[in-house]
């Protein structure tokens, strides 16, 4: 790991203990110890570290719904597809994965209203993969926004309860959620 991975790594463990005000350079200087104004030499401000953790997953979402959608499947194999993607995208990284969930309020307003256009974006993709599912026969008549929501919210929550220690992978977690999910939507 790099000295500039070792300070990001270590910034993200802080901002999800502590959030994104609880993160100083000089306390992220003790955690790692160096000094305070090496940090700088690494990068340029939390606030720059922010926006490169929200937009980088930002990006990995919007990829991972464009490419369920550019693959022809039935509605509940695209929604399977998706909630496996977001999964793996949310375990690949819990730290940065709770500060994109948490911390994304704190981002400049430059930056804020794009980072807001890209997960309205994301859930209007899902919103079109639920209604596609309501028109093949597949999935109950249903709020598609409310269902959607209820699908992140679900989802998201993985970030807080998912232990790479523990007896699930992030496969099966997304088998299970999918399942649950699918459950409650297919129609009878």
């Amino acid at each position: 790991m790099t000295r500039k991975e070792e300070i990001r790594y270590k910034a993200l463990e802080i901002m999800k203990i502590h959030g994104f005000n609880g993160l100083t350079m000089r306390l992220l200087a003790k955690e790692i110890g160096i000094e305070a104004a090496s940090i700088y030499n690494h990068i340029a401000s939390k606030d720059e570290l922010l926006e490169s953790v929200c937009f980088d997953l930002a990006s990995k979402f919007e990829s991972a719904v464009l490419e369920v959608n550019d693959i022809y499947f039935n509605a509940p194999e695209k929604l399977f597809m998706l909630v496996k993607l977001h999964v793996e995208i949310l375990c690949a990284d819990l730290n940065a994965s709770s500060v994109f969930m948490h911390d994304w309020r704190y981002l400049k307003e430059t930056s804020k209203g794009e980072f807001i256009h890209k997960r309205n974006n994301y859930e209007l993709q899902i919103r079109e993969i639920i209604q596609l599912g309501i028109n093949e026969g597949y999935f109950n008549e249903v709020d598609t926004k409310f269902a959607t929501i209820t699908l992140l919210s679900t989802l998201n929550s993985v970030v807080e309860w998912y232990k790479p220690s523990g007896v699930l992978s992030p496969e099966q977690v997304a088998q299970q959620l999918n399942q649950f999910v699918q459950t409650g939507l297919r129609k009878q």
